[in-house]
């Protein structure tokens, strides 16, 4: 018979739980103890008292999107007030930006515009590629998704002229939950939970790192969480190619759910990443969600399993088109992880090598220099 001692024994003997485990822990378990269970790992995975950030701009290219996501208030129809598709050049202005404040990555993300085929992202990506020194972390599987049926190519032709033209890796956006129920609900025009998980196994066959996400709070189950986690655990035992999981909730603002389906509350959300960082035990880094929960909620989170504190972003539409807008500047992420009693590193794309010192932004120590516990 499944315990809650039994599931605590396993964590701190790391030994893997399965899903009836992990959903037991998620439904009965009080927030303190998966707290220390999910740190307990944490530091196992990163022993060193050191938590990570970068900086880098969020650019979408375009906001028309034939998708119609429930949860979405950003999307525009391209006969809409308020459509756009970016100029290269204004693409460039806003890397220059970027790098001026020290970014070394920019995370460029967009709607599903039927207009832009294969050959409008190869010639993007070159021109970032010809004029800038930076990291190109771009698309998400729907997009990748898109391109293929907008171009008639498969998958894999895809990512092969994406990677060639300039992509360096890949976020994990459009995953949201990984059911067909909650999928079919909240955005029945998206792809299938198996082809997302598909271009992220096409991607990681060459050598794109990737990260996988999750967007919590849309009226799915827990059991529902749960094989979420499962699924992008499962690839990440047949492939590695994640480098990193990061929960965020969803703001209902502006959406076709504001008023269907009640904000998720902190809580839930620590009680998520706590889980996840349990449950992931194949994943080396778990990133919080400052831009959803806020900076204070955002510093806790390094207390529920979370290495990583995310992005400066210097730029956000999507989250902020809720109304929720909680970005923070360098400094500021440098003071909370501070703190909250750990160094503040800066990273770059790969989460494992750091910018050279010409790229580091001002003050920020190096990995020797970093407290250890």
């Amino acid at each position: 018979m499944i315990s809650l001692e039994k599931i605590s024994a396993k964590i701190l003997a790391s030994e893997r739980i399965n899903a009836d485990e992990a959903l037991l822990a998620f439904e009965s378990m009080s927030l303190h103890e998966l707290g220390r269970l999910a740190n307990f790992v944490r530091f196992k995975k990163n022993p060193e008292r050191v938590v990570t950030y970068i900086i880098d701009r969020n650019i979408n290219y375009t906001n028309i999107c034939n998708v119609f996501c429930k949860f979405c208030a950003f999307y525009r129809t391209e006969k809409q007030d308020g459509s756009y598709t970016l100029s290269f050049e204004e693409i460039s202005k806003k890397i220059d930006e970027a790098l001026e404040l020290g970014a070394s990555r920019i995370l460029l993300q967009g709607g599903h515009n039927e207009k832009l085929d294969i050959e409008f992202y190869e010639k993007m990506f070159r021109h970032i590629k010809a004029n800038h020194k930076i990291r190109n972390h771009a698309l998400g599987p729907p997009e990748v998704l898109h391109i293929t049926e907008v171009s008639k190519l498969s998958v894999g032709e895809t990512l092969d002229r994406l990677i060639e033209a300039g992509m360096d890796s890949m976020p994990g956006g459009g995953a949201e939950i990984l059911t067909e129920s909650t999928r079919k609900r909240i955005s029945p025009h998206k792809r299938s939970p198996e082809e997302w998980i598909d271009v992220m196994r096409e991607s990681h066959a060459r050598a794109l790192p990737t990260t996988a996400t999750m967007m919590l709070g849309v009226g799915e189950s827990l059991a529902e969480r749960v094989e979420h986690l499962g699924r992008i655990r499962d690839l990440q035992d047949e492939t590695g190619g994640f480098t990193s999981f990061i929960p965020w909730t969803f703001q209902p603002g502006n959406t076709a759910l504001e008023r269907r389906i009640e904000e998720t509350d902190s809580w839930d959300y620590l009680r998520t990443l706590a889980l996840a960082r349990i449950f992931l035990d194949n994943f080396q880094h778990v990133q919080l969600s400052y831009v959803t929960q806020g900076s204070e909620i955002g510093q806790l989170s390094l207390s529920f399993g979370a290495d990583d504190f995310g992005s400066t972003m210097i730029e956000e539409n999507v989250v902020s088109a809720a109304g929720t807008d909680n970005i923070v500047g360098e400094e500021e992420i440098r003071r909370l992880i501070t703190e909250a009693g750990f160094a503040p590193k800066l990273r770059d794309d790969s989460y494992e090598a750091f910018p050279p010192k010409d790229t580091l932004a001002k003050g920020a120590p190096r990995l020797s220099e970093a407290v250890t516990a």
